[in-house]
């Protein structure tokens, strides 16, 4: 491509961040020891978010390519996907299907008229800055970057590759835009914007729960809107009356 400048497109929220997964411990221990205990994770999204992405990907290489969407450029465009998954994963395989129906419904096969360069970091946030260096290196027309972590190291990696990012809680706190209806830079996507989803998770626990006294919380410490997540959480904690433990988790 001889120009990669980004379009003015406005980032959009997906109406709902899907179905929390929660597990909770055994109760049947003594209260002197320890009270029941909770653990939530975060909210599992749907695979159908992929498939919005993959119309923001083809307006992209439109404006880049000077051509419509519908029309076939003369050099087969190359999209680069930045998943936090393995290939073997069945979530991360339905979103990567989803995405590849996406581009169908819009005209674009892939081997055909398009091309995805897939790299894997499976459940490794360390892998991220050599897996999206790799893509640069390899001189994709676009990146998609599944999670604020994956488009934070594509971003990091490059400032003229367009990159579309998707699975993101909080875009503009994590550094990522500068705002919503202006991002600016290289960046564009969709957004679940769920931070305070936890508190929302809390309050749930407790309702279902009543006698709780302690919850754990798991996040990972390299993902850009932990921090975000971890304030609602002890916020509706304290709220709440119960104690927030929170336990750091790197990898599967």
């Amino acid at each position: 491509m001889t120009d990669r400048r980004m379009p003015n497109f406005r980032l959009e929220r997906t109406g709902r961040a899907g179905r929390s997964a929660r597990r909770w411990a055994d109760q049947s221990e003594p209260a002197t020891t320890m009270t029941t205990q909770a653990v939530i994770v975060g909210p599992v999204v749907r695979a159908a978010v992929s498939r919005p992405v993959a119309a923001v990907v083809l307006l992209l290489l439109s404006a880049s390519f000077g051509t419509a969407a519908a029309q076939l450029p003369t050099k087969v465009p190359r999209v680069g996907y930045l998943n936090p998954g393995a290939p073997s994963d069945p979530l991360s395989q339905r979103r990567l299907g989803a995405f590849r129906q996406g581009l169908r419904d819009l005209g674009y096969v892939e081997g055909q008229n398009i091309a995805i360069e897939s790299r894997w970091a499976e459940g490794q946030y360390d892998r991220y800055p050599a897996l999206a260096a790799d893509l640069v290196r390899s001189k994709v027309d676009v990146i998609v970057a599944m999670s604020g972590a994956a488009t934070q190291a594509a971003q990091q990696a490059t400032g003229t590759i367009p990159i579309v990012m998707s699975l993101v809680n909080d875009p503009v706190g994590s550094g990522l835009v500068a705002s919503l209806a202006r991002p600016g830079g290289n960046v564009t996507g969709l957004t679940i914007m769920s931070p305070d989803l936890v508190g929302k998770h809390l309050q749930l626990l407790k309702e279902m729960v009543p006698k709780v006294s302690r919850i754990a919380l798991l996040r990972h410490p390299d993902n850009p809107a932990s921090a975000a997540q971890l304030r609602e959480a002890e916020a509706a904690a304290q709220a709440l009356g119960v104690r927030l433990q929170t336990l750091e988790v790197r990898g599967p």
